[in-house]
C-alpha cells in the first residue's frame, strides 16, 4: 500500500524505507523501542537449565539439554550471537558438569553433543540470515519499481490536493498492474488511474509504458482528447512489442481515467468561465476508459461523475469513434474519487458485492471532513479490508483529488513563452 501525498498517517509506515542498518539487523525479530532483545530467550533458557540442573538428582541430570540454546539463538539472533551462545553453552556446561562429583557426570558424550550442536546452529543461523539478506534485496528491488511505477507525489501537486491507496494483491510482489499520476503543464494538471488486464511483471510493464507516455503528452499536449489518443497509440505498440518478443501475452488492455483541471491562465486550453460551456477554475474533463466512472464526494453527498466509459486502451479498433471529452462542473468542496476493480469487486464471506458508494456516503454523513482526500483514501481502504476480511483477490486502488484553494506550495511555475 502506498499513498499519494501527506497527512495519511499509519500508511506512512505500512512499508517502512530500508537503509543499510535495518538490512543488516532486520534478522533480529524481537525488538523493545528498537533495540534488540533476541538474545534475552536464550539466555533465560541457559540459567534455567544452569540451576535446575544444579538443583536435581545426581540420577536425573539435565545439563545436556543446554544445546538447545544455540539452536534458539540461530532462530532468532544473528551469526555472532549465536556463535557467543554456543561458547556460553560449552563454558556452562563444563562448569555445571564438572561442579558434580564423578560418577554423575555426564562426561565427554554430552560436551561433544554440545560443542557439535553450538557449530551446527551457527552455521544454520548463517544460512539463515544470507537468505533473509537476500529476500530483503528483493524486497528493495520491488520497492524500486514500485516508486518507479507509482512515484511519489509532492502534497499539492499541480494545484491539487491529493491521496491514493495501493494495496497488492500478492504482498510479496508489492507492485501490481495498478497505476495512478498527476502531471501539471502549462494547459492544466492532468491525472490518470487505471488498472492493466492481467497481473506479474507484464502488467507492470504495460503500467509503466503508459505512464510514461501519460507523463509526455499530459504535460506538452494543450487538448485532452490528444493525451487520450497518445494513450491508445502507446498501448498498441507495447502490445506490437512485446508480440515481437514472442511473449505470451494476448491482447493486454487496460481500463482508465484520464482527468484534467484546466489551467486559469487565459488562452489555455479549456480555459474559461465556469457555465459559459468551456472548462475553468469550477469545471474538470474527463475521459473514461472502459473504467468505472469517478465518484463525486463532497459534504452534500455522494454521486458519480456523468460521464459515459468508451473502450478500454488497446480495445480502440473494436469501435473506431473519436475520443470523447466530457466537460463537467465541480465544486471547490468536491473531491473527485477513483477507484479501480479491486475496489468495487471486493466481496465477502457471502460472495456480496462492496458497496462504496453508500459506505462513503455513510462517512460523509457522520463527518463532512470525510470528503477530503486525505480521509477519503483511509474511508475505502478501511471499508474495502473490513468488507473483504482483508482477502484482495485483485490490486486495490483508491485515488482521491480535488483542487486546491490556491496554486499550492509545490505547484510549477511554466514558461510559455
Amino acid at each position: 500500500m502506498r499513498q499519494g501525498s501527506s497527512g495519511l498517517g499509519p500508511l506512512d509506515r505500512r512499508y517502512p524505507r530500508t537503509g543499510r542498518r535495518n538490512v543488516v539487523h532486520r534478522h533480529e525479530m524481537l525488538q523493545v523501542r528498537g533495540r534488540s532483545v533476541a538474545w534475552v530467550p536464550p539466555l533465560l533458557l541457559l540459567v534455567s537449565i544452569a540451576v535446575v540442573d544444579y538443583h536435581t538428582t545426581g540420577e536425573f541430570r539435565i545439563v545436556s539439554w543446554i544445546v538447545l540454546v544455540p539452536g534458539i539463538a540461530a532462530a532468532i539472533c544473528g551469526v555472532w550471537g549465536t556463535a557467543v551462545f554456543g561458547v556460553l553453552s560449552i563454558a556452562t556446561f563444563t562448569l555445571v558438569d564438572n561442579a558434580w562429583p564423578h560418577e554423575f557426570r555426564t562426561g565427554m558424550p554430552d560436551f561433544i553433543l554440545v560443542a557439535v550442536g553450538g557449530a551446527l546452529s551457527t552455521l544454520a543461523c548463517g544460512v539463515r540470515v544470507r537468505g533473509e539478506r537476500r529476500a530483503l534485496h528483493m524486497r528493495d528491488v520491488a520497492d524500486t519499481v514500485r516508486r518507479t511505477v507509482l512515484r511519489p507525489l509532492p502534497p499539492s501537486w499541480g494545484g491539487l490536493e491529493h491521496a491514493g491507496v495501493y494495496l497488492a494483491a500478492d504482498a510479496g510482489a508489492r507492485v501490481g498492474g495498478d497505476f495512478y499520476d498527476i502531471q501539471p503543464g502549462p494547459n492544466g494538471t492532468r491525472v490518470l488511474v487505471g488498472d492493466v488486464q492481467g497481473k506479474g511483471l507484464g502488467a507492470v510493464e504495460t503500467a509503466a509504458a503508459l505512464l510514461g507516455t501519460f507523463r509526455e503528452a499530459g504535460f506538452h499536449e494543450p487538448e485532452l482528447a490528444v493525451v487520450a489518443e497518445h494513450l491508445e497509440e502507446r498501448m498498441l505498440r507495447h502490445r506490437r512489442y512485446t508480440a515481437a518478443l514472442d511473449r505470451a501475452e494476448g491482447d493486454r488492455f487496460a481500463t482508465a481515467v484520464l482527468l484534467s483541471f484546466p489551467s486559469d491562465r487565459p488562452g489555455a486550453a479549456g480555459s474559461g468561465p465556469a457555465g459559459s460551456g468551456t472548462a475553468g477554475s469550477g469545471m474538470v474533463e474527463a475521459v473514461v476508459f472502459g473504467h468505472e466512472p469517478p465518484l463525486v464526494v463532497g459534504p452534500g453527498g455522494v454521486r458519480p461523475l456523468p460521464v459515459t466509459g468508451g473502450l478500454p486502451l488497446g480495445l480502440r479498433e473494436l469501435d473506431p469513434v473519436p475520443v470523447r471529452v466530457h466537460r463537467l462542473p465541480l465544486a471547490a468542496d468536491e473531491t473527485l474519487l477513483v477507484v479501480t476493480d479491486g475496489v468495487t469487486e471486493a466481496r465477502d464471506a457471502d460472495g456480496t458485492f462492496y458497496p462504496l458508494a453508500e459506505d462513503v456516503a455513510r462517512a460523509v454523513a457522520r463527518d463532512a471532513r470525510a470528503a477530503e482526500p486525505a480521509r477519503l483514501a483511509v474511508v475505502v481502504r478501511d471499508g474495502t479490508l473490513r468488507h473483504s476480511g482483508g482477502h484482495l483477490n485483485d490490486d486495490t486502488t483508491a485515488f482521491a483529488v480535488r483542487r486546491t484553494d490556491g496554486p499550492g506550495a509545490n505547484a510549477p511555475k511554466w514558461d510559455v513563452h
